[in-house]
């Protein structure tokens, strides 16, 4: 039923746009107006179509626009041959100073392959997925293999959205490159008998003018992604998202046992909160840090990535004076560690000190998206006594706490000494000082009713 809905809609702007001001980026006889970048794959123009040709030993090739576009909707028709990857760039740079001229900057995805991510945005030689399709499943069908496909971009401000035949798949909050050509590419292939298979563009037009009359409907079909660090996007504002940390200050948090924010320990560098490398020991350098105030309900997202060997940790529903003694304060813990290289993760019982688990309760899956030299997303989502545990999009634990089964599985670990852990009503949220350098960013909480 969304779909038909997205349909119709589509269908409606699609009527709309016959009073917009389009202006065709291919006049369907010749490549006038664009130039060749980077690689050596050819480009002819073919029964009104502007065809790319794989060639090996060449890297990515692009046709560009001689012109840079800001603000825009982009309308293209394309049709890719079964296993040739292909993209659309856009607000996209080649300048010298930045690797010698490559072309980088935002892409529409074109994939054929089994994992369906076309319509996806790749950020092309620079940050790598900011959208990949499986952000957005119910739009993964809509690309038809082997047949003519029509795109639309919306690129307006730090909106960028993309559609394939009517259905929306993306919908990204970002502001690193705000004007740039627009680029077609033919994708350098490693296999000789890829060599000579083609991907086609036609009806290539943009509209410039009178954006905001002509974009469309926001109905929120596929999930907002904000790519401007330590920001709160409109529409995340409006769905109730605010920030926890605010990327510059140390204004919300304070030490576990102190008033203050430590005097060391931990620093803010460019965007990233970071606990510094020490002795490897639970708070024995600057200490965990708290929030100033408690959270009961909520929904919690953080960036964290780890170096090697690190332990670090997440927590909620900490009691900061439970424990006056040696190690870290007492709450529930998502577990931030290196699987490979920390002894951690071959303690505890079946796996539940690894990346991601109940720290010391319920192990996550071995088998886990998680990203060893990138940042990840940890997400923790409370409603009562629900919770769950999520990494990079993907639910990896869920469990009830307040029950007989909670406390018999506290009763088995190491927080069986600690009076009903685990079943406050309310905590302060923690991040772990555990001796190793891990890092921090776009800290948000949604509080919850």
């Amino acid at each position: 039923m969304k779909n038909i809905l997205l349909a119709v809609l589509f269908l409606f702007a699609s009527a709309v746009s016959a009073q917009e001001k389009w202006e065709p980026l291919f006049n369907g006889k010749n490549l006038k107006g664009w130039k060749k970048l980077n690689g050596k794959a050819e480009y002819k123009v073919v029964d009104g179509a502007i065809v790319g040709f794989s060639k090996m030993n060449t890297p990515n090739t692009f046709l560009a626009t001689d012109k840079n576009y800001g603000d825009f909707i982009l309308e293209f028709d394309f049709k890719v041959d079964d296993g040739l990857n292909s993209g659309v760039q856009f607000r996209s740079l080649s300048l010298k100073d930045y690797q010698n001229g490559r072309v980088h900057g935002y892409q529409f995805e074109i994939d054929p392959a089994p994992r369906a991510w076309t319509g996806g945005v790749y950020d092309e030689a620079r940050r790598g997925w900011l959208y990949p399709m499986n952000i957005n499943p119910p739009a993964q069908t809509t690309f038809k293999n082997g047949a003519w496909n029509k795109a639309r971009i919306e690129a307006i401000g730090s909106s960028i959205r993309t559609w394939v035949n009517g259905i929306q798949c993306t919908n990204i909050w970002d502001d690193m490159t705000l004007s740039g050509f627009i680029a077609l590419q033919v994708h350098e292939i490693g296999n000789k008998n890829e060599e000579g298979k083609t991907v086609s563009w036609k009806n290539i037009r943009i509209c410039t003018t009178d954006l905001e009359r002509y974009k469309t409907p926001d109905v929120k079909e596929a999930p907002m992604v904000n790519c401007i660090p330590n920001t709160i996007s409109p529409a995340e504002a409006k769905d109730g998202w605010a920030l926890l940390w605010d990327g510059k200050t140390t204004n919300g948090w304070r030490g576990a046992r102190i008033a203050t924010f430590p005097a060391k320990g931990w620093v803010v560098d460019n965007g990233i909160l970071k606990v510094l490398k020490s002795d490897g020991g639970e708070s024995t350098n600057g200490g965990d840090i708290v929030t100033t105030r408690k959270y009961k309900k909520f929904m919690l997202s953080v960036d964290f990535k780890i170096t090697e060997g690190a332990n670090s940790g997440i927590k909620y529903f900490v009691n900061p004076d439970l424990n006056t003694g040696a190690g870290s304060a007492i709450g529930c813990e998502f577990q931030i560690l290196d699987d490979d290289k920390h002894p951690d993760a071959k303690l505890g019982v079946k796996g539940n000190r690894t990346l991601g688990s109940l720290y010391d309760l319920i192990p996550a899956p071995e088998n886990k998206p998680f990203k060893k030299n990138d940042f990840n997303t940890a997400l923790v989502i409370v409603k009562g006594n629900k919770v769950e545990h999520w990494l990079n999009g993907v639910k990896i634990i869920e469990y009830e706490r307040n029950n007989q089964m909670w406390n018999a599985l506290v009763n088995y670990s190491k927080y069986r000494d600690w009076p009903n852990f685990g079943n406050a009503a309310e905590g302060n949220i923690l991040l772990q000082d555990h001796g190793d350098e891990v890092w921090f960013k776009n800290v948000k909480i949604k509080e919850l009713k």
